[in-house]
Order: C-alpha cells, then structure tokens, then sequence
C-alpha cells in the first residue's frame, strides 16, 4: 500500500521548473585560461552572469566571466572516448557551415574546484568533429586527458572588458571574515555561562 501511494505521488508530482543550468568560466587574469569554476543557475544568459559573479566572484582576482548553458557543451571522459570511438564518428552534413569551438580539458586527477581549463580553439561542422580534429593533431595530448569540454562559441555569454571595473572591483573590495568569527552571533559564544538546570 505504501509502495503505491509513493508511485502514485512520483507519478502526479509537480514538473521540475528550475530555470536552465550555465557552466562558469573564469579568467583570473590577463593572458591567463579560462578555467570552470561552477554552476549556477538562471533565465537566460544576462542574469546567469550576474549571479556568476555574485556567487563564484567574491574573493578571487576576476579578470573575465564567461557563462554557457550546459545543454550546449559536449562533456566527454577518455574512458567514454575510449569505450565508444562512435561517439568522435557522428556523421557530418555537408552544407553544415564550419563554426569556431573552444576546447577545455582536464589534465590532472588531483581534486580541485577547476573542473576544465581551457587549451585551444578548432573550426569544425560539430562540437564532435572538434574534439576529434583535436585528438587527432596531437596539439593538446601532450599531457594525459581526463575530461574533455567542447564549448560552441555562439554559445558564450562575455562579461564586456569595458566593465571590468564596474564589475568585479565592488566585489574584491569586499572583506571577510573568518567563520569561527560569527560564533556569537550565529550561536552561544565558547565563553558564554552555560544555562543552570534546577531540579524539582
């Protein structure tokens, strides 16, 4: 009985209406890589990269923000390369116009916040005649390859450089502090006297 009443609540559940998924992608300074750095979520492109840099802009140096949908990256692992050459194989139209592609990839297995930095760009019809054009050059396979990005570049939203200023330079001047700092007041203090029970 209950197991039906949970697919009975599965089944007339409300439908998911959080707003698209974008990628956010840093440039901490001039001549520097892009690098993933996260997530947010939000209506269209504009506001993604407001809230961009609200959340992941806050204490870093920031020098450049890119945001894009998620639905418009190709996200491979070697592993699937490897398991399924197919999926570098789709098959191309022909009157299909050449668009420019950037390249991320992933070239350590140690933990870090940087998902994908970004190594190069390549023309292609498809994000994965890219990434097969650029396996194949052996431009960016010096290195072992563990996660691959393909980003189409109609799909970035750029913070303008004119606005760098006004931008990010409120954010950086911000300061912070520590978390053991807010103990009394987001809670009792370690020195607070500790409540006295009385007993009957």
């Amino acid at each position: 009985m209950v197991a039906n009443l949970f697919q009975n609540l599965t089944e007339f559940s409300m439908p998911d209406t959080q707003w698209p998924r974008y990628e956010v992608f840093k440039q901490e300074k001039v001549n520097r890589p892009y690098e993933a750095i996260g997530s947010v979520h939000a209506p269209d492109g504009e506001i993604a990269l407001q809230n961009a840099r609200d959340v992941h802009v806050r204490r870093p140096e920031c020098h450049g923000l890119w945001v894009v949908p998620e639905s418009s990256i190709l996200k491979l692992t070697a592993e699937q390369i490897q398991r399924e050459p197919a999926l570098l194989r789709a098959k191309v139209d022909e009157q299909t116009a050449p668009q420019r592609f950037h390249l991320f990839a992933r070239q350590s297995q140690r933990r870090s916040m940087i998902t994908v930095t970004h190594v190069g760009e390549m023309d292609a019809t498809s994000p994965a005649q890219a990434l097969r054009h650029a396996i194949d050059s052996g431009d960016y396979t010096s290195k072992p390859v563990y996660v691959w990005w393909v980003v189409p570049e109609n799909a970035i939203v750029r913070s303008n450089p004119e606005e760098i200023l006004s931008l990010f330079e409120p954010a950086t001047r911000k300061t912070y502090k520590q978390q053991s700092q807010y103990g009394g007041r987001l809670g009792l203090s370690r020195n607070a006297p500790k409540a006295q029970t009385t007993s009957k």
